[in-house]
């Protein structure tokens, strides 16, 4: 993964219209102080990296640049002492700014937050502070209102798929169609993930097909959610629960994925209204149970039971 981290504004896929802002406050020299947020792997750190690369030399890096990440200690402390005198001072040879790249703001106290906007306020003229966060509701309002804020949303397929394609070659990696297909599916818009599960499986298996990569994440595969589908709605009760739990010990399958998936047919299915909105609500009740930490082999006969009754109302229909 930081391999192929990607070193330059140009090198990063996604995100064009960002990217192409942040490029032109730049190049004319008017960087505001930046709030970047979104689900992981979606380049928000990449970026404000290849930024800096662009805005300072090798050598200057390190005195220009102060980047504190969640792992560091960022308490209120931290912010009135290292940080404070990292930006009050300014650089005698260089004009320009510095910039301070907080990582995982999200994870800052409340008191840490109040204490920046003040920090923030006082010293823009010779520092520029980017915070990188998952979730924005986390960063309190006034810190939000400072800065310019981007989303970076997940990444799409057609964006991933030339970038794996890519660090495939280079590392000549042997992956098939549905391989691919698989990788960006359970990725999600994550390409960080993406590249993770592509190693492992690689290391796994040499071969990156759809069932290796399901296999090596711990997926179920379609195949098997079909059939377990299959066996709810057209097995008696206690068929039904012997097969998909043998299944599920011999895949080693958590329920939680197997209901994330069977919801996904639910909506294929085609039931009659009425009856899959009662089901969908039965499957969203064992999802909760589910989380709240209950006996899985109850809950797996409260599913099929849930379908069980789900047929039984289709065939009175």
């Amino acid at each position: 993964v930081e391999k192929y981290r990607p070193q330059a504004l140009s090198e990063l896929v996604s995100h064009r219209d960002i990217l192409s802002t942040v490029q032109r406050f730049i190049s004319e020299d008017r960087l505001p102080h930046l709030l970047l947020y979104g689900p992981p792997g979606t380049g928000k750190t990449s970026t404000i990296l290849a930024c800096a690369r662009q805005l300072y030399r090798e050598r200057e890096f390190g005195s220009m640049v102060l980047e504190l990440n969640a792992s560091d200690d960022r308490g209120i402390d931290i912010v009135r002492g290292p940080i404070l005198s990292f930006a009050s001072t300014r650089t005698i040879f260089k004009k320009g700014f510095k910039l301070v790249i907080l990582d995982e703001a999200d994870a800052m106290t409340q008191d840490a937050q109040n204490a920046l906007r003040r920090v923030i306020e006082k010293f823009t003229e010779n520092t520029r502070f980017c915070l990188i966060c998952n979730y924005l509701s986390k960063i309190i309002p006034a810190l939000q209102s400072r800065c310019t804020r981007f989303r970076f949303g997940p990444l799409t397929p057609e964006l991933m798929v030339p970038r794996l394609q890519h660090v495939i070659q280079e590392e000549g990696v042997d992956v098939t169609e549905d391989g691919m297909k698989a990788l960006v599916t359970l990725s999600s818009g994550d390409m960080r993930r993406a590249l993770n599960i592509l190693q492992s499986t690689s290391m796994a298996f040499g071969k990156v097909t759809e069932e290796n990569v399901y296999t090596c994440t711990g997926h179920p595969l379609r195949s098997d959610i079909a059939n377990i589908l299959d066996w709810m709605l057209n097995q008696d009760f206690s068929t039904a629960y012997r097969k998909i739990m043998e299944l599920k010990t011999l895949k080693g399958l958590a329920l939680q994925d197997i209901l994330t998936e069977i919801h996904l047919f639910v909506h294929r299915v085609d039931f009659p209204p009425s009856i899959r909105i009662q089901l969908l609500i039965k499957l969203a009740d064992i999802e909760y149970r589910l989380a709240a930490g209950t006996s899985e082999k109850i809950q797996l006969s409260s599913l099929i039971a849930a379908f069980q009754v789900t047929r039984d109302l289709v065939a009175a229909e």
